[in-house]
């Protein structure tokens, strides 16, 4: 069985140990009211009136692991501003798109995005345990009619595992949504064990976010479960360092006992992570749970997300201080996701010269290296 937890003395109703580490009685309890919201946090006015404005447009829950790591007192709470409605989701920005890194444009079927030579993603469920405010999918949590993608709970996944089969060049098949463990592992394993079927397909992987926002999901029956099904890696979503916990790094642990990689992505966030303190912290912080920082997103100009973004200096100036100053492996790759695919962004430490290369290291420091070997030649005409 996984590590049991006692609620915050703050919680309401006061739960139970079991209650607390029932990842189900959570989802049960999530927050999804002014009224709820109320137990945890005193709602400032903005919060309020962001929420009423919101309504019918966006879907917001809150668990209630999630809830407890609010500061009841500040409304800029870095929990709060990524799970509570604000008033910058309704404001227009010039350029925001539903669909700026195309998975519409790429769809191949209802769940299917094949945007990659050899992997795509297969959308499976537009649930989600707390409804992110910067997410890039924001689509799929609208509470307006003419969703994009039909929401998956009850139908089966024949025609995804057709096009898998007609396409043996896919060899790396990523779950993501909405969030695949709002499933149970039931019909989970269904999926799984499906696309381990097909021969071509090599790699599977999990996009969650349960980790950061309900980490007693992950339980030693779902992680024996996957350990049947390898190699299976695991990507999950830590913003701020004080998403990392106890009961994240339990987590985390069981995942890694049974041999599931995981990785993380990080988004740049505007007021939340956006300074070199908080972002290098948080990298320090997810090795020591042995989480390999692996993206880190700038955040893209999504309708009812726009006012989450930085400027791409403000990432480069991060990404230059992070350079140099701790292990390498814990350092994320800064990339812009676009229609094209995902673009690596950070500022190059090289030049080209006429005999080499100019160097600069994280220091500035700057040397050139000559020669054959570091020269730069124009490949022959096509």
């Amino acid at each position: 069985m996984s590590e049991s937890f006692a609620a915050p003395a703050a919680a309401p109703g006061a739960p139970s140990t079991e209650q607390w580490s029932d990842w189900r009685w959570h989802m049960r309890n999530r927050v999804t009211n002014l009224d709820g919201l109320r137990e945890w946090v005193k709602v400032s006015p903005e919060e309020e009136e962001a929420i009423a404005g919101t309504a019918g447009k966006y879907r917001w829950s809150v668990t209630p692991y999630y809830a407890s790591l609010m500061n009841p007192e500040d409304p800029d709470c870095p929990i709060r501003l990524q799970a509570v409605p604000a008033h910058g989701e309704l404001l227009e920005f010039p350029d925001a798109d539903v669909d700026p890194v195309g998975d519409m444009f790429y769809r191949k079927t209802n769940r299917i995005v094949h945007k990659y030579p050899d992997r795509v993603i297969m959308l499976i469920t537009e649930s989600c345990p707390v409804y992110c405010r910067h997410c890039t999918r924001k689509f799929h949590t609208t509470d307006v009619e003419g969703t994009y993608f039909r929401d998956n709970e009850g139908g089966d996944f024949e025609e995804d595992f057709r096009y898998l089969r007609e396409h043996p060049e896919i060899r790396d098949v990523l779950l993501t949504g909405g969030d695949p463990l709002s499933y149970r592992d039931e019909k989970l394993e269904t999926i799984i064990s499906g696309l381990r079927a097909i021969p071509s397909v090599e790699i599977i992987r999990i996009g969650s976010r349960f980790p950061v926002l309900l980490p007693q999901r992950i339980t030693d029956e779902f992680c024996e479960m996957l350990s049947r099904y390898h190699p299976v890696w695991l990507n999950t979503h830590f913003n701020h360092p004080r998403e990392i916990t106890p009961e994240s790094a339990a987590a985390v642990d069981r995942l890694l006992r049974h041999g599931v990689p995981v990785g993380n992505q990080t988004v740049l966030l505007k007021g939340i992570n956006d300074d070199v303190d908080t972002m290098r912290k948080l990298m320090t912080e997810l090795l020591r749970i042995r989480v390999r920082p692996y993206y880190l997103y700038h955040c893209d100009n999504v309708t009812g997300v726009s006012h989450f973004m930085t400027s791409i200096e403000k990432g480069w100036e991060i990404m230059e201080a992070l350079q140099g100053h701790m292990t390498g492996f814990g350092v994320p790759q800064y990339v812009l996701t676009t229609r094209i695919g995902k673009i690596p962004v950070s500022r190059p430490y090289h030049e080209v010269v006429e005999d080499g290369l100019a160097l600069r290291n994280y220091r500035g420091q700057t040397m050139t290296v000559t020669g054959e070997h570091y020269r730069v030649t124009e490949p022959p005409p096509a």
